[in-house]
């Protein structure tokens, strides 16, 4: 006979999102049900985020040998041991998994059940010999690369950002289908490492970004000799192991020992039963609304990369752990909450970084037309990036009437970190006075941001006439 769980909450998958949601409602009290069929930690901990960002520090640090810039240090080709890097990949993601270990959850109070989950009607689900009648349903099964319909490719070995991590032996010359953050950041970690690499991408690379940030990037990219096809459609793929052949639309052929594809990724939805359970879905992910639950199944909430409908699109694991907390207020407090996608952050973790918060230029003049206003600050013009070698790039800050901050885009070293502020100015409704009136330590990178922001009082206050007037009537009067 099954057991029989009652519980507040059961969550499905133990990812990033699904693991914030049960430690935040364990330790509030409630009796909470985690399932998990695969690792726990989901995609961010064993295939995403840790082990990418492992291998691009290991590639930057092969790159500061080759090329230490002009800080008086000679060059020299860097001996790298690919299966050594490797062991740094996996030594990363061993580190951080007791964090998201079943050990940790049932220490918390979390029931959880390894197996696979699957609702068997709108108020149940079964997994593992267990049928779990919950208050609440969290589904957090996240997403899998997406393999796109390309003749031939289920014919020859490929690798994906899931697979990667299993190979050992460094590409001679990798091909990457597809010049989205995930293919860009791989193709320049291994350009770094010893490869030749040739990214194709049917469109414009990096092309979800402002164009004048994503081309900064990529500049460097192809200058560090990473070979970036736009406009490339593929047509067909061949060979075999070690002889990997894809042949592009027009007849040409790109030759390699190593297959890379990176063409976006597509939400986990399949044998959860959702049909059981009244829950609409499409390939997008499960529909929700702006308050993150089932359209047709009010029981039901889906968090992270299956979020689809109003709050889909976002695919990053702080988007997962902020949904969460969405989530812990609406299921268990009854709290109405509402997601705000649009002040969502982004990084793409290329050399330089390129960072979003907000809209991007082109974005705030379709939405908000006349008023809009841009200014830079270029890191040729930072003293702390000056001093270290880093001056590619600039912030780019977008505002709006009457000083409303509207985005933010970065392109340089640390925008990851340095697009902190702007997010947290958006998400508070601060407006670029704030930006600009801060004290900035010197010297160091943040000081750019503030720069950025203070030039949009520069004309207003440097080329303004009834300045100048003032500054002199206050002069005569001693």
């Amino acid at each position: 006979m099954s057991e029989r769980i009652s519980a507040d909450l059961c969550i499905i998958g133990a990812g990033s999102g699904g693991l914030s949601v049960a430690a935040g409602a364990a330790q509030m009290g409630a009796r909470v049900v985690l399932i998990e069929a695969h690792r726990m930690g989901g995609d961010c901990l064993n295939y995403g985020c840790v082990p990418s960002k492992a291998l691009i520090a290991a590639a930057m640090a092969a790159e500061a040998q080759r090329s230490p810039g002009r800080l008086g240090i000679a060059a020299q080709e860097p001996q790298v041991d690919y299966g050594a890097v490797m062991d740094h990949v996996h030594g990363t993601i061993n580190a951080i998994a007791p964090h998201d270990s079943v050990e940790r959850f049932e220490g918390l109070g979390v029931r959880v059940i390894q197996a696979h989950g699957s609702f068997t009607g709108p108020a149940g689900v079964a997994a593992g010999g267990a049928v779990i009648a919950a208050r609440r349903f969290v589904v957090a099964t996240g997403s899998s690369p997406a393999t796109p319909p390309i003749p031939g490719l289920d014919s020859v070995p490929f690798l994906t950002n899931e697979s990667l991590w299993d190979n050992r032996t460094l590409p001679e010359t990798l091909i990457v289908i597809g010049g989205g953050p995930i293919g860009i950041e791989l193709a320049q970690a291994h350009r770094r490492l010893g490869s030749r690499v040739v990214v194709l991408e049917a469109l414009t690379a990096l092309g979800r970004e402002d164009p004048e940030i994503a081309a900064v990037a990529l500049d460097r990219l192809r200058a560090e000799g990473v070979e970036i096809r736009e406009q490339a459609k593929v047509a067909e793929v061949g060979g075999t192991a070690g002889a990997i052949r894809v042949t592009l639309e027009g007849g040409e052929t790109v030759t390699g020992t190593h297959l890379l594809v990176a063409t976006g990724r597509q939400a986990n939805v399949e044998g959860l039963g959702l049909e059981a359970a009244w829950v609409e879905f499409d390939r997008r992910g499960v529909t929700v609304d702006k308050g993150l639950r089932s359209v047709s199944n009010r029981r039901v909430y889906a968090i992270g990369d299956v979020a689809g409908g109003e709050a889909g699109g976002l695919q990053f694991t702080h988007i997962a752990n902020y949904h969460a907390g969405l989530v812990i207020r609406g299921a268990l407090f009854r709290l109405p909450v509402t997601d705000r996608p649009e002040l969502m952050p982004r990084v793409t973790y290329c050399d330089p970084e390129i960072a979003q918060a907000g809209l991007t230029d082109a974005e705030a003049r379709e939405r908000h037309g006349a008023g809009v206003e841009v200014h830079r600050f270029p890191f040729a013009e930072n003293d702390r990036a000056l001093a270290a070698g880093k001056t590619e790039g600039f912030v780019k800050a977008v505002v709006g009437r009457r000083g409303r901050i509207l985005g933010c885009s970065i392109v340089g070293s640390q925008a990851g970190e340095l697009i902190h502020p702007w997010a947290m100015a958006l998400a508070s409704g601060l407006k670029i006075k704030a930006m600009a009136g801060y004290v900035a330590p010197y010297p160091t990178l943040g000081e750019a941001g503030k720069r950025a922001a203070g030039a949009y009082y520069a004309p207003r206050l440097f080329g303004s006439r009834w300045v100048r007037l003032a500054v002199r009537l206050l002069a005569r009067l001693g």
